[in-house]
């Protein structure tokens, strides 16, 4: 009797722990169970690029702006032109005043006269020159041909004992020094010649010289009235009308304003991620705009640093100077990974138990999660391409109804 009444109790617990075993099979693993899915969301597995973004705003500006400076000191006279004018190529933005280039026009061609005069004169004076040397070496010859006749009819005398021979080595010895006399010139002669031509050549050298500065003050008088290199719109005008400018001074911005840049500005937090090169999302009236990063400028100001973006449709026409938009930039990203919708219950770079649609019913699954984004999540492992991945909100949802059914 007592080992009935034992027998009986163990079969009970047996069957107790049976259906303690199946009630939690069912509610942890509904794997057996088929699913209805309009009753909760999935996510598709897909292939294609993860990214994290910074947050940071910038400013339109124009990307081919021109910058006038003032070419000579000087005064403006006018100012034909205002900022946010329409100009055309060549027409006259801002007059300065001429006088003191004019003036200097007439001081140079006084002094190309006078350079002009002295040169003829160095001409005349070395033609004269040159006549006496030529004569003076003409008289040498002479004197030496004069020399050699007087020393044979000397030798001849000699023959027949009408003259010493005392007499005929004084003729030659005049000869001799005659010669000497000759050379002596000759080489005077070359060096004066060269003189005179060095002096005519450094006439010729300054009146070059002050040609070109005419030239270029010619060049100058016209560059005084400042034109627009090109069709554009001014921006900016520096300076106002008889107030004094210095040379190389900024005098006008103007931009086509044709294609535009941005110049953005981000927490100084972020700067070891922003690099030139790197991808930037520009958000202009609800339209995404693509650039990457250009220059930056390592200084802060006001705990943000600064840095150009160059756009890849420079051009959309929703973009205005001055405009302020938000931007994105994206300090990591990888393409062509497994990825699924970003949301708060996958969390980035973990390892998670997540459920699975798999030919009609709910699986768990272990899966590696990488870097997260705003948009989308890196899949690293656990998953394929293609298979649908259920919110956990949803799956718990579902489950609660299918037991509530089964009862």
């Amino acid at each position: 009797m007592r080992n009935k009444k034992g027998l009986l109790i163990a079969v009970l617990i047996l069957c107790t722990l049976f259906i303690i075993f199946i009630l939690v099979w069912i509610t942890r693993k509904p794997t057996l169970l088929t699913t209805d899915t309009n009753e909760y969301q999935t996510f598709v597995v897909d292939r294609g690029q993860v990214a994290i973004p910074m947050e940071a705003t910038g400013i339109v500006e124009p990307e081919n702006e021109v910058i006038l400076l003032s070419p000579y000191s000087s005064i403006i006279r006018k100012i034909n032109k205002e900022p946010g004018s329409r100009v055309k190529k060549g027409e006259v933005i801002i007059e300065l005043d001429e006088s003191v280039i004019l003036g200097e026009i007439g001081q140079i061609s006084d002094q190309l006269e006078v350079k002009a005069n002295s040169l003829e004169k160095s001409f005349l004076e070395g033609q004269m020159a040159r006549i006496d040397l030529d004569y003076n070496v003409e008289v040498k010859k002479l004197r030496i041909t004069s020399i050699k006749a007087q020393l044979a009819d000397e030798e001849q005398l000699l023959d027949v004992g009408g003259i010493s021979s005392a007499k005929i080595d004084e003729t030659k010895q005049n000869l001799v020094l005659a010669e000497k006399d000759l050379e002596v010139v000759l080489k005077k002669n070359a060096i004066r010649k060269k003189q005179l031509k060095t002096e005519e050549d450094g006439l010729n050298l300054q009146i070059e010289i002050q040609k070109k500065q005419l030239v270029d003050k010619t060049e100058m008088l016209d560059r005084l009235r400042i034109k627009a290199p090109s069709d554009g719109i001014i921006l900016a005008i520096s300076g106002k009308e008889g107030e004094k400018v210095g040379n190389d001074m900024v005098l006008i911005t103007l931009s086509d304003l044709t294609t535009f840049k941005i110049k953005g500005l981000i927490d100084e937090k972020f700067s070891e991620f922003v690099k030139t090169g790197i991808p930037v999302l520009v958000l202009v009236d609800q339209e995404k705009l693509k650039g990457t990063v250009g220059n930056i400028t390592p200084t802060v100001a006001d705990k943000k640093i600064q840095f150009n973006v160059h756009l890849e449709q420079s051009n959309n026409p929703n973009l205005i100077p001055n405009q302020t938009v938000n931007l994105k930039v994206y300090k990591s990203i990888k393409d062509e990974v497994l990825r699924i919708p970003s949301v708060n219950i996958f969390k980035a770079n973990s390892e998670q138990t997540i459920y699975v649609l798999d030919s009609g019913k709910v699986v768990e699954r272990t899966v590696k999660f990488g870097i997260k984004g705003s948009d989308f999540q890196e899949i690293i492992s656990g998953l394929k391409e293609g298979e649908k991945v259920i919110r956990t909100e949803s799956t718990l949802s579902w489950m609660i109804n299918a037991k509530e059914k089964k009862k």
